[in-house]
């Protein structure tokens, strides 16, 4: 095992006593040792629950053989770091929560990982670290928030507060309405509600691969997702007696999958920045010309908030991930014998999914999107690619002449 480095030998007589300081005994010494990485804080309203998903796994490793150790991540809401100086930290926070959670890894010498990660920048930068580690890992998420309750006969969600503040400002809107958008719009704890960055890259943990099929949809708030957790655990001792490590699974084909997922389900355009960063600590050369490529033979066939008034609940309802998956392997669009940590492929995964609802996971002939929900697009002003969400652009702005305003 990894962790004898640090546990075994008269030589680690000193660590031996740290961890009995730390009220390990002489059993669990000479079981396998698995970090549990917790992003659970209480500002952020997508890790305010991870309390109960850390024990969660902390029962599924104990009943499969091993010892759970806990230690933290950072974690930022981007949404409430929004409008001030805050924001210009959310980014950098993928490399601090990949480097943090690297240096803990390798200094106490884990044999596995469990990562439970939620928002935005929490998830790639523990992909990220879990690359660069290379002990058998495992995700589990936070799970997403429930859709906000209606108003004006629409369900609600965090960007109908962003809308909200526009027509407040443009004086189409009172005070009092703009409060009860606030009071309605983000009912429970987990990554908010709509196909935004968080639930974007919980998705595609899926994907590549890296979690549990439910990981991206099961609500933060439905007791399967406590099961889930539970079952992560124990399957982390599953993972190690096989010795299947991220690199085994992060693979050409794998990112390929992730990419071909994320522009079926109409990802966050920032899933092009996070997706490229983990290819690159996997050792994968994944670029934008990819995204274009596989986006222009894929059609995007979900279409939820902001976009529409489907939310994660809803996909959850219609299938998950695994019923996206079987659309695109339907129409010979994924990779079907790459490795997950379910120790199943993906094709065995998605020849046991089932799609529930075709008005949320559409089929082939009738997509939200007639290519993948991202664009790359290239021009004079960006002559090296940028991104465009294109299946959440309104038909009428596709196209324009004039000025081009540039900020």
């Amino acid at each position: 095992m990894i962790s004898d480095n640090a546990r075994s030998g008269m030589q680690q007589a000193p660590a031996r006593s740290l961890f009995n300081a730390l009220g390990f005994t002489a059993e669990e010494l000479k079981k396998p040792m698995v970090g549990i990485v917790s992003s659970y804080n209480e500002i952020v309203p997508g890790h305010m629950n991870i309390d109960k998903i850390v024990n969660a796994v902390k029962l599924g490793v104990a009943e499969a053989g091993g010892v759970p150790v806990v230690f933290p991540a950072i974690a930022v809401c981007d949404g409430i770091a929004m409008n001030h100086t805050g924001m210009k930290y959310s980014l950098v926070t993928r490399e601090l929560i990949a480097d943090s959670t690297e240096a803990m890894a390798e200094a106490h010498q884990f044999d596995g990982l469990v990562m439970i990660p939620n928002c935005d920048k929490n998830v790639p930068g523990l992909l990220m670290a879990a690359a660069r580690v290379n002990v058998p890992t495992i995700f589990v998420s936070g799970g997403p928030m429930l859709a906000g309750r209606k108003m004006d006969g629409k369900r609600t969600c965090l960007s109908s507060l962003f809308e909200a503040v526009g027509q407040f400002n443009a004086g189409n809107m009172t005070e009092d309405k703009l409060h009860e958008f606030e009071q309605k719009a983000c009912p429970t704890c987990g990554s908010c509600s709509g196909m935004y960055t968080a639930n974007s890259m919980n998705c595609l943990t899926e994907g590549l691969g890296m979690a549990l099929p439910g990981n991206g949809t099961v609500p933060a708030v439905y007791s399967e997702r406590i099961r889930l957790a539970k079952s992560s655990g124990e399957q982390i001792m599953k993972l190690l007696e096989k010795d299947l490590k991220p690199l085994d699974i992060l693979t050409r084909e794998s990112f390929e999958n992730a990419v071909a997922l994320d522009m079926a389900l109409g990802g966050s355009s920032n899933t092009a920045l996070h997706l490229t960063a983990i290819a690159h600590e996997a050792g994968v050369g994944l670029t934008l010309e990819d995204f274009d490529r596989i986006s222009n033979k894929t059609k995007q066939v979900c279409k939820l908030a902001p976009a529409s008034d489907y939310h994660i609940e809803d996909l959850y309802n219609a299938g998950g991930v695994s019923g996206v998956l079987k659309r695109l392997a339907e129409n010979n669009l994924l990779h079907l014998d790459t490795p997950t940590v379910a120790l199943k492929t993906q094709g065995e995964i998605v020849d046991r999914a089932v799609i529930y609802d075709e008005n949320v996971i559409k089929p082939w002939d009738r997509p939200a999107y007639n290519t993948g929900g991202i664009a790359v697009l290239k021009g004079n002003l960006a002559p090296d690619g940028c991104i465009v969400k294109a299946g959440a652009v309104a038909e009428n702005m596709l196209k324009h002449e004039g000025k081009a305003k540039v900020f």
